[in-house]
């Protein structure tokens, strides 16, 4: 039931000249190994450290790792160069907010209790929020999960946001637990297979139907997701645009609000034509 879903915004910005609102997903660092997932997780830094330049606030819109679980004394192992990076831009006074993805799903939120908001100061959400920037509404998360249809995937998202189902899998010997995860995560990709690089067309793009429903409720300008993969620009009425951010996978894609229009880029121009774009 849409009804139920909290509209009023999180945050209202009044963006300094000169400044931008940048937004990323789908870094899935951990695949498809350790060599190429440390080469991604090197693209991505040093595009955080050209940001850091003239960005109001980051969002990472889920996904960032492969597989991510908060143990109690134990964190997994990698990812140190994206982490650090994170830690010295929030402490420079940037904000950068993350939304939880289907494969980040069991990452915890609270000050006392989450490791991204006790050692990098990064809130962590669960559900799509609001936002706004200089009087344009943002709808923003993974997008997991939303919309008609996935039903399977549906029911398991309840089982593995289930604290007892939790707590079982962390009482598994971490080399045992991130094991299994990986493996499941791997099956998940190649049962997936390249059925993320097609777009399906207004009526069959889950999303999209997502963000109509949404907009009989409440008007926004950008409805900004990510989990899909594939890069969508997509004007739906009223003005609003419909953006999936694409992946840190194939095609190097972020959106960028300039205080005034949100753009869909790819950091590599020879994927420009990757993008979708209607119209």
């Amino acid at each position: 039931m849409l009804s139920s879903i909290h509209h009023s915004p999180l945050t209202i910005h009044q963006m300094q000249p000169g400044k931008k609102v940048y937004f990323l997903s789908d870094f899935h660092l951990g695949v498809p190994d350790y060599a190429s997932s440390l080469e991604r997780e090197k693209r991505i830094v040093a595009f955080l450290e050209e940001i850091r330049r003239d960005a109001a606030v980051i969002f990472i819109v889920g996904d960032m790792f492969d597989f991510w679980y908060e143990y109690r004394t134990v964190v997994p192992r990698g990812y140190v160069r994206l982490l650090g990076k994170l830690a010295e831009i929030t402490d420079s006074g940037i904000p950068v907010h993350f939304f939880v993805g289907n494969h980040d799903m069991w990452m915890k939120d609270g000050a006392k209790q989450g490791y991204l908001q006790q050692e990098l100061n990064i809130p962590v959400y669960f559900e799509p929020r609001a936002f706004e920037f200089n009087n344009k509404k943002f709808w923003v998360g993974h997008g997991d999960g939303l919309g008609p249809g996935d039903h399977g995937y549906k029911m398991m998202k309840k089982v593995f946001r289930n604290p007892v189902c939790q707590w079982l899998f962390g009482i598994l010997p971490p080399y045992i637990g991130m094991g299994l995860a990986n493996y499941l995560s791997r099956r998940s990709r190649t049962v997936t297979g390249m059925a993320d690089e097609k777009f399906y067309g207004e009526e069959g793009e889950w999303l999209i139907t997502y963000c109509k429903d949404i907009l009989k409720e409440q008007h926004y300008d950008y409805l900004v997701f990510g989990h899909r993969h594939l890069p969508i620009d997509f004007a739906l009425k009223s003005g609003s645009r419909y953006i999936n951010l694409g992946d840190w996978i194939r095609y190097y894609t972020y959106a960028v609000f300039d205080g005034q229009q949100l753009y869909l880029k790819t950091r590599y121009p020879e994927l420009e034509n990757k993008i979708v774009r209607h119209p």
